[in-house]
């Protein structure tokens, strides 16, 4: 089985790319994509998140930042999101896909894996209505050092590595 997943990000620059490049790498029959809710398009990502990538054994894809657009979200089987308040963009602007949208540590924690399609599984989980909580975030590492780009790499790559048992059916 493969889906469509959207990461989001703020400014589609360093966090989202690490998921993507990630969750790429795991599953590369899946269609993955990145986007962020509040852009500057058409910026290449930093050095930081190509050495950070790099420091955890991905290839860096080639990336230029967009907007998240309404196609990308509708076309997507799971929105995941790196923190809540990409969660609450989500809810306010594209409310049509809030039950499919989550953070990335939730659903790395929560999405269930049985053989129930991932649309059945994620629709399980109840996204739309859930209060969102302060451990859901995967904290920006823009503005920090290349330590700080390091550190969130390596995270996400633990996350990801997580969620990405969780989305193929067994």
């Amino acid at each position: 089985m493969t889906g469509r997943v959207v990461f989001l990000c703020t400014g589609n620059a360093a966090r989202s790319v690490m998921a993507g490049a990630a969750l790429q790498a795991h599953l590369p029959a899946w269609s993955v994509t990145t986007a962020g809710t509040l852009v500057v398009e058409g910026q290449p990502m930093s050095w930081r998140t190509r050495a950070a990538l790099d420091g955890v054994g991905l290839s860096a894809p080639a990336h230029r930042s967009r907007q998240a657009s309404r196609p990308d979200l509708e076309a997507a089987s799971v929105v995941i999101a790196l923190a809540p308040e990409h969660v609450h963009w989500v809810r306010r602007t594209h409310p049509e896909v809030a039950h499919r949208t989550g953070t990335l540590r939730r659903l790395a924690r929560d999405l269930p894996h049985d053989s129930a399609s991932l649309a059945d599984r994620v629709v399980r989980l109840g996204l739309a209505g859930i209060v969102m909580e302060d451990w859901e975030e995967v904290v920006d590492p823009g503005g920090g050092d290349a330590e700080q780009f390091a550190t969130c790499a390596r995270a996400i790559v633990d996350l990801v590595a997580t969620l990405a048992t969780r989305l193929e059916q067994p």
